[in-house]
This record gives C-alpha cells, sequence and structure tokens, in this order.
C-alpha cells in the first residue's frame, strides 16, 4: 500500500492547490484524479469559456459595431468550430502546466476513483485495476454537477449541461436556456453574439438573483437591448424532444406558454460530488443534499479528513476553492493560516456587460442596521470606454457612514471584473473610500471610474 502524509481527492483548481501548497510545506502528498486533470474549470468551465466569450465579443462587434469603427466588409463569415477548437487548445495548454506543476513539487499523480476505506485509507479503482493508498490526512476536493431537473432527460444534444454545451462545435439557430445565474448568462452572451436567437428563464424574481437588485435590472436592460429575451418569475415544466427542435412548457406570472428551440441548456444549480466516497460508513456530517460540513480550518467532523471547493457548497467559484485549499494545506501543516469571509469574496460574471462585485449589497448592509453611504459612478462620463465604444454599467461602492468601512462594491460595465481586486484589497486592508479616493488613478483608464465612485461615497466626485 503507498503511504502518504496527505492524499487529495479531486485534482480540480481546489484540489491542486492545496496538493502544491501542502508540498511546499514539506508534506508527501498524492492526488487522485478520475477523469479530468485541472477539474471542471479547465477543461470543460471558466477556462475555456472565456476563450469563447473573447470570439464572441469579437464576433458581436463586426456583427453589430463594425460601421462605428469605421470598417466594412461583405459575406462576414464567423466560424464558430474554429473558436471552439481555439478554446480547447487554451485548456490543453493549462492542463499541461498544472501537470507540470504537480511533477516539479513531486506529488504523485493517480487516476481512478478513489473510496474510503477506513478513515485514513482509501481504494483507488481505474484501468489499471485497484490500488490502496493510506494518509493521515485525507483531503476531498471532488466538486460538483449540474442539478437535472427531475422528469427532464439531458441526451447531449438537444438537451444540454454546460459540458456539452461547451464543447460542440455548431451553433443552434435558437436556444432556451433555464436558469439566469453566471453560466446562463455567459452562454446567453456567447450564442447571442453569433446571431443564435436566446431566451432565458428564471425561476426567481430577477435574472442574477444573487447579485444587487440594481445590477439584475441594468444587466436585463442590457440583455433585451442586444436581442436577448428574459423571463423572470418562470418556471420550466415539461420539455419535449422532437425530431428537429425542443418544444419547451415554460410556467410564467401570464399563464403557460409553449416555446420552441433547437436547443436547451440547464443552467440551474450543482449537487455535489460527496456520494460513492464512503463518508457514510465514517460517520463524515452532511446535510441533506450531500454538501460536506467543515469548520473554518476545512476540517470535517471526523479527524484526519477534511473537504474544500464545491462539495461543501460554501460558495462554488474556483478561486474560493483554491484559498479553500491553501488554507487546508496550511492548517495541516500547523503554520500559521487564516480564514475565509466567504461574504467578501470575489464573485465576477463575464456576460456583456460584465458583473462584478463583493459583500453586501445595499439592501443586505441596510437590514443588517447600517447606515449606508453609496458612491456611484457611471463609465458614460469615462474617458477610457467612450474611446472603447463600450460605456453602459455602472460602479457602486457601499460603505458605513460611521466610520467609512467598505461593506461591498457592485459593478456592471466593460472589464470590471479586471477592475474588482482594487475594491476588495482595500476593503481587506481596512481602508476607506476616502483613501481610494486620495490614490492617483492613471489617466485615461476604466479605473478612473472607481476613483470618483469612491469620492463619490463622501460627495466629492469631479466629473459626477
Amino acid at each position: 500500500m503507498g503511504t502518504f502524509d496527505i492524499i487529495v481527492i479531486g485534482a480540480g483548481p481546489a484540489g491542486y492547490v492545496t496538493a502544491i501548497r501542502a508540498a511546499q510545506l514539506g508534506q508527501n502528498v498524492a492526488i487522485v484524479e478520475k477523469e479530468y486533470l485541472g477539474g471542471v474549470c479547465l477543461n470543460v468551465g471558466c477556462i475555456p469559456s472565456k476563450s469563447l466569450l473573447k470570439n464572441a465579443e469579437l464576433a458581436y462587434t463586426l456583427r453589430k459595431k463594425a460601421k462605428s469603427f469605421g470598417i466594412s466588409f461583405e459575406n462576414l463569415k464567423l466560424d464558430y468550430s474554429t473558436a471552439v477548437k481555439r478554446s480547447r487548445q487554451v485548456s490543453k495548454r493549462l492542463i499541461k502546466g498544472v501537470e507540470f506543476l504537480l511533477k516539479k513539487n513531486k506529488i504523485k499523480l493517480f487516476s481512478g476513483t478513489a473510496k474510503f476505506t477506513s478513515r485514513n485509507t482509501i481504494q483507488v479503482s481505474g484501468e489499471n485495476g485497484t490500488e490502496d493508498l493510506g494518509a493521515q490526512n485525507i483531503i476531498i476536493a471532488t466538486g460538483s454537477r449540474p442539478f437535472i431537473i427531475p422528469g427532464i432527460e439531458v441526451d447531449g444534444k438537444k438537451v444540454l449541461t454546460y459540458k456539452e454545451a461547451i464543447l460542440q462545435e455548431s451553433l443552434p439557430k435558437s436556444a432556451l436556456i433555464v436558469g439566469a445565474g453566471a453560466i446562463g448568462m455567459e452562454f446567453a452572451t456567447i450564442w447571442n453574439s453569433y446571431g443564435v436567437s436566446v431566451i432565458v428563464v428564471e425561476m426567481l424574481d430577477r435574472i442574477m438573483p444573487t447579485e444587487d437588485e440594481e445590477i439584475s435590472q441594468e444587466l436585463d436592460k442590457a440583455l433585451n437591448k442586444q436581442g436577448i429575451k428574459t423571463l423572470v418569475k418562470s418556471k420550466v415544466t415539461k420539455i419535449d424532444t422532437l425530431k428537429n427542435n425542443v418544444n419547451i412548457m415554460v410556467e410564467t406570472p401570464d399563464g403557460e406558454q409553449k416555446l420552441s428551440a433547437d436547443q436547451v441548456l440547464l443552467a440551474t444549480s450543482f449537487v455535489p460530488n460527496s456520494q460513492d466516497l464512503g463518508l457514510d460508513k465514517l460517520g463524515v456530517i452532511m446535510d441533506r443534499q450531500g454538501f460536506i460540513e467543515i469548520d473554518p480550518t476545512m476540517a470535517t467532523n471526523v479527524p484526519g479528513i477534511w473537504a474544500i471547493g464545491d462539495v461543501t457548497g460554501k460558495l462554488m467559484l474556483a478561486h474560493v476553492g483554491m484559498t479553500m485549499g491553501v488554507i487546508c494545506a496550511e492548517n495541516i501543516a500547523g503554520v500559521e493560516s487564516s480564514e475565509i469571509n466567504y461574504q467578501n469574496m470575489p464573485r465576477a460574471t463575464y456576460c456583456h456587460p460584465q458583473v462584478a462585485s463583493f459583500g453586501l449589497t445595499e439592501q443586505q448592509a441596510t437590514g443588517a442596521g447600517y447606515e449606508v453611504a453609496v458612491g456611484r459612478f457611471n463609465f458614460q462620463a469615462n474617458g477610457k470606454a467612450l474611446g472603447m465604444n463600450d460605456y453602459g454599467g455602472w460602479v457602486k461602492i457601499i460603505a458605513d457612514k460611521k466610520d467609512g468601512k467598505i461593506l461591498g462594491a457592485h459593478m456592471i460595465g466593460p472589464e470590471v471584473t479586471e477592475l474588482l481586486p482594487e475594491l476588495t484589497l482595500a476593503q481587506q486592508m481596512e481602508l476607506t473610500p476616502a483613501e481610494i479616493g486620495h490614490n492617483v488613478h492613471a489617466h485615461p483608464t476604466l479605473s478612473e471610474v472607481l476613483h470618483e465612485a469612491a469620492k463619490a461615497v463622501s460627495g466629492k466626485a469631479i466629473h459626477a
């Protein structure tokens, strides 16, 4: 039996980062992966989707904005299959990078499916049979998978999850997307940019329901202007897959509607990959959905068993999983570490316009009893945004009126996902909006919108 200090089950962003950090701390580490080195994120998730979104941006510009840039042409041809092939190349390059890092840090990789045989041992079943591994500490980083609406069958051709959608090299003429979260919004942007007719159905009362209400409203207007139709407070009740299309029954506030599309993308919620690991026999506590319960150090209730990333259901984002992994490895090694404030973790959606946020919304802050000061500034008054011909949206900073503490920030507009770290760093270092306002921002840059929004918290914005 192979014996290690630490075994990590799952080589996605959370898992491989944990393994590397543990190896840096002198641990003898093994990692087990049954399918994707680099996980969903690198293979069929956040990385290839950003490649496709770049192609979509170019496609939209050429189709809708070319004349404003003085560009004209005849018989524009957009080859979506080339965009997909490029996205696969990007993924493969990063996967090779992860493989190199594991070798560099002397981490042993096992391919196969892991199952606990005791608190300190697992059995790995792969193409070459089974192998028993043991470790004093075992970390579960098995991620999650899409929730499939009961009664609906995913065939991978007409009814898809993100996996089939991101790999297919052809586009439907029309599509209905179930779910208006990050995945739904990003695929709506990609497909619409290539001329696909898109309808998005959301069960809750607004799109991007976990974001600030004003963000939802602004994004809804922008999407509708692009030709993307949104139905909120609506529920898909039935999907009939026919030879040439899909019929969808949708329960809306105005009654039941029958819609038709070439494809349906299920982009609702996720469920944890915690089944079949043998956790129930060990007494590991999970909630009703199967998400593993952990403490701030990432430890479960069973000594020596830890869990990180999506399988815990804390905040299902790759960078959060990576952060959890580092904290887990440091706690196992007994070195100084930190705790995660999940509310203040950065959130980013790469639709058009982009959405980025962290912390409390204005409504949450007020509900929590804060006397709130709000500073906001529009991209429409920003020279760089105007020069880019992409100036919709704004930045909103929420602060405590009493002491200037930053409670949250909510942004919609060009490249706001790249602007977010200045504000999360400021919040972490306990800087106030006034101190952000004192910092000189280069001109002309999009970051000047942060500068003006920070000054606007105290009513001192220059260009408002």
